[in-house]
């Protein structure tokens, strides 16, 4: 099953510009800076492709292309793209014994690794009963395909890899790597660049289609966050509040800057005060930089570097996501947002966006400048306001250094599906060496507090 929001008489077969950060028009004409169109390849082709070592590739490529907006414009897919990719290559150099000759140090540490493996099963056998609430997982539809994807071969992929199957494949996975309820999310950037009237009837669309097809079809298995108009702040919160009342959605999802502005900008602050009258959190997952910082950032005067989308991904997934989702969450603190709207409750993905590494620093250079400004230390705001989930980053060095600076009370679990894989994720944290308790806490039991709902009985 997928679900659309088409308006009736659009054509599926619009060929598909890349796209940039005016696209909120909705006249589908692409930016002047780029008119060219990305021929896409043939099915064939990309399984090919994925057999010859491109899966890796294109599944990063996945997960960084969730958007039209800016750094679309200037990408053409290269015709002499390389062979192999990451995982290919590691497992390459393993076959060819790579490496073969490990110093009395590696030998050591692979047997205290195999040591800690054989725990990791027993406690994973253990925990095998363990009930997930998956808080970050992404569905689109056709028209958000075309909306928020580069060209034709992105959408061809995106639909291979399941993101709009809201029916029995979707289920599936869940079954197979145990996630009990998926919370939907709509695909990045959602409609937050559809201004104006086109797009709070969009995002109106989208939230009731959720709920007329597979959380009708399937009852307890799927919940949502809200699809808002978020360039209409007005309109935004009042869809925030008609969702939550009437269709029971959990909160808000929002991807990065709306029009050059976060939500510490005072447009916004309609929707910040009824989703604390609603008690409902807000999710910020991260979008794409606006043209200036791409230009400045991430962009390359050497073509060669743009043939496997090197700067897009450089600006999405491969790391600035995570820098944007950070820069928007120490923005909100400093300019006050939670002391006009102390109870606001903001959820942060990919195990804090890097903010567990960067804690310390953030926490003692920039208490002393907002000493004076702020009603509380810059530090006590992330242990009040924020909750954060372990999505697409099933590593236990890094879920231990998140609970260094926060609780496990605020820690929930996501697998960013279906970017990354379910199962491998539920695998991975069944290993994890906490308490049940905690793990409990961390796999639903903070979820069902966060948003007041029960994982279904089975």
């Amino acid at each position: 099953m997928a679900v659309d929001a088409a308006p009736s008489g659009e054509s599926a077969a619009r060929p598909v510009a890349v796209r940039g950060g005016h696209q909120g028009s909705g006249d589908g004409v692409p930016c002047r800076r780029t008119q060219a169109v990305v021929s896409s390849t043939t099915a064939a082709e990309r399984r090919r492709g994925a057999r010859a070592g491109r899966e890796d590739h294109l599944k990063h490529l996945a997960d960084g292309c969730r958007t039209d907006t800016s750094p679309h414009k200037r990408l053409k897919r290269g015709t002499d793209m390389k062979r192999m990719g990451r995982r290919s290559f590691l497992a390459a150099s393993t076959s060819l014994g790579i490496g073969a000759g490990l110093s009395t140090h590696a030998i050591v540490s692979e047997v205290s690794e195999n040591e800690t493996s054989d725990k990791a099963l027993d406690i994973s056998r253990r925990d095998q009963d363990l009930p997930f609430i998956g808080t970050e997982e992404t569905f689109s539809t056709p028209t958000l395909l075309k909306l928020n994807s580069i060209n034709q071969d992105h959408i061809a992929f995106l639909e291979e890899i399941g993101l709009s199957d809201l029916g029995e494949r979707r289920i599936g996975d869940m079954d197979a790597g145990g996630l009990n309820v998926q919370i939907l999310s709509a695909h990045t950037p959602s409609v937050q660049n559809v201004p104006g009237q086109k797009g709070i009837d969009l995002a109106y669309r989208l939230n009731r289609q959720l709920v007329d097809g597979p959380i009708a079809k399937y009852p307890g298995r799927f919940k949502a966050f809200a699809t808002l108009p978020l360039q209409s702040p007005e309109a935004a919160a009042d869809e925030l509040e008609r969702s939550v009342r009437e269709d029971g959605f959990l909160g808000a999802l929002t991807n990065g800057h709306i029009a050059k502005k976060y939500l510490d900008h005072p447009d916004f602050e309609p929707v910040l005060a009824r989703a604390v009258a609603l008690d409902v959190p807000i999710y910020l997952h991260p979008g794409y930089p606006a043209d200036e910082v791409f230009k400045i950032y991430y962009s390359t005067t050497r073509s060669k570097y743009t043939e496997e989308y090197q700067d897009y991904i450089f600006s999405g997934s491969g790391y600035g996501w995570h820098q944007e989702v950070l820069t928007q969450c120490i923005r909100m603190i400093t300019y006050g947002v939670f002391d006009r709207f102390p109870k606001l409750k903001i959820i942060i993905g990919h195990m804090g966006e890097g903010l567990p590494f960067y804690y310390e620093r953030i926490v003692n250079d920039m208490g002393q400048p907002t000493k004076d400004s702020l009603e509380k230390p810059i530090g006590q705001y992330f242990q009040d306001n924020f909750w954060v989930t372990t999505s697409a980053f099933p590593q236990t060095e890094l879920l231990d250094l998140l609970l260094k600076y926060i609780s496990v009370d605020r820690v929930m679990f996501a697998t960013d599906y279906p970017f990354a894989d379910i199962k491998e994720q539920t695998d991975w944290f069944r290993g994890v060496d906490l308490p049940r308790e905690d793990k409990e806490k961390i796999a639903f039991r903070n979820a069902e507090k966060l948003f007041r709902m029960k994982v279904p009985v089975k």
